[in-house]
This record gives structure tokens, sequence and C-alpha cells, in this order.
């Protein structure tokens, strides 16, 4: 594979913020108050809500993220201690860690709207803080399309509506872009990197599956029925990939010298 057409891959590989996807319940229906309004979320939930919330908090990196290109990053109160970008983002107060965070701190915060992605959160998480009156957003694009359909309701959930359409035609132009450049090209084979320690990829079904094949790659994963599963090093060796998509600058530095194959890091 050409390292332009790497470049490609890899300017593609930052088109989207990921979620992933868990079941949440549904939280005990509440009467409208005035200045509020409901919204459903991405997995069918109602959420009442002010017209702008003000005091954010962000339960994943990808969300965190987002609210800050949605130019409303000032709105977060607090994320997670895996939220460091943009930098502005590491400088929040945090709530714990996106698997485990802190309910009760995320409760002193008084906070008017929670962002939950499903790669994250319980469903324990969501039902505590609904519980709570706290209202809890839950973002679950399944694939590409839906990370562009989630920008904009995004947009319209912290009252920003203009901003979501913007940020969501803005990146829809971009995938296109890469997509039409990489039309005809070979299919190099990729593993992408969800997570290190253990070590998780992407299965058939998700957006990063989905990502990849609009890339003009194959998944060494992409036939795993288990959205996230879990490799061994050994496992991905086996399958040969062409291309290894890792999260960050400093992954890419650890495994380079390991591996036979072209790295692309997210994040560069």
């Amino acid at each position: 594979m050409g390292r332009s057409i790497l470049r490609r891959f890899f300017v593609f590989a930052l088109v989207t913020a990921s979620s992933l996807a868990l079941g949440c319940g549904a939280p005990r229906s509440a009467p409208e108050a005035a200045g509020t309004r409901t919204v459903t979320d991405d997995i069918g939930r109602d959420v009442h809500l002010s017209e702008r919330p003000v005091r954010i908090v962000t339960l994943s990196p990808n969300l965190t993220e987002i609210v800050f290109a949605l130019g409303a990053g000032d709105r977060i109160v607090a994320n997670t201690s895996f939220c460091d970008y943009p930098p502005e983002a590491a400088a929040k107060p945090d709530v714990g860690d996106t698997q485990r965070p802190d309910v009760e701190r995320i409760v002193a915060l008084k906070p008017d709207l929670v962002l939950v992605s499903t790669a994250s959160q319980l469903q324990s998480v969501t039902e505590r803080l609904s519980d709570l009156g706290i209202p809890v957003y839950v973002s679950n694009p399944r694939d590409l399309e839906d990370v562009f359909t989630s920008l904009e309701r995004l947009g319209e959930v912290i009252g920003d509506p203009e901003a979501g359409r913007a940020l969501s035609a803005s990146l829809r132009a971009r995938a296109e872009a890469v997509s039409r450049a990489v039309e005809g090209r070979p299919q190099p084979k990729v593993f992408f990197m969800v997570g290190d320690e253990p070590l998780f990829t992407a299965g058939k079904d998700t957006f990063v599956d989905d990502m990849i094949r609009r890339a003009g790659g194959v998944s060494i994963s992409g036939d795993e029925q288990t959205e996230w599963p879990q490799f061994s090093p050994e496992a991905v060796i086996a399958r040969a990939p062409d291309v290894l998509v890792v999260p960050s600058r400093e992954d890419l530095a650890t495994r380079k010298d390991d591996a036979e194959c072209d790295f692309a890091a997210v994040g560069d």
C-alpha cells in the first residue's frame, strides 16, 4: 500500500469519533416543565432537558471532542480521565474513567445534561442518573452514516443545531472525498486497534468496520460477529494485516519496530 493511499486512509480515520453499543433501559417518565423540551436519544429513550444546557458532563472522549468541535467546550463542567483532546479537555475536572464514572461526583456538579456513549457506560449508570432526575442522552451510532446523523442530533441536544449541521456536512464531504480517492485501488487488509491491554478491535456491523470499507480497506476482524472482539497479538499476526491503525503517536512509537506492515496513528 503506497504512502499516499495510507495517508488518505489516515485522514479518513480522523473523520469520526466513536461510540459503540450496549443497551440501556428507559428512564421513568416525567412531566414537561416550563422551558424544557423532550428529545429522543440514539437508543429510543425520551430525555427531558433545557433548551440550552450549560452544565454538561461528557462521559467518553469522543463525546468530549464532539462538544468542543461544536463550539461548546466552555459548557463542559467535567469529563473523564481519558478525555485529553483537545488540550483544553485535559484541564477539566474528571469524574473517573469511562467505564467506572463516579455517580456521586457527577450529581454534586448539578449537570443539566450528561452525554453517555454506549461504548463506555454500563446500563446502571444511565439508570441511576436518570432516576435522580439528571438528563442523560445516550449516543449510539452504528455506522458512519449514523455518526453524521449523531453529530447533527448532538448539536440539537446542546442547543446549537446549526453547528451540528455544519460539522456533519464538513465531515461527510471529507469522507466522500476519501471514498472517491480510493475507488478502484487495491484493498489493503487493516487491523484497527480500539483498545490495548487487552487488545480490542472492531467486528462486523460497527462504524469502524464501515469506515475501513469506505476508505478502501478490508478489516481483518470484519467477519467477527461480536461487535468489539478481543484479539491476541498472535491472532493479529496470523491474519497478516497490511496496515495497523493505532490510537496515538505513542502507540505507534512502541509498536513500529515490531511490525512488518504500515502504521497509521489516529490523531497524527
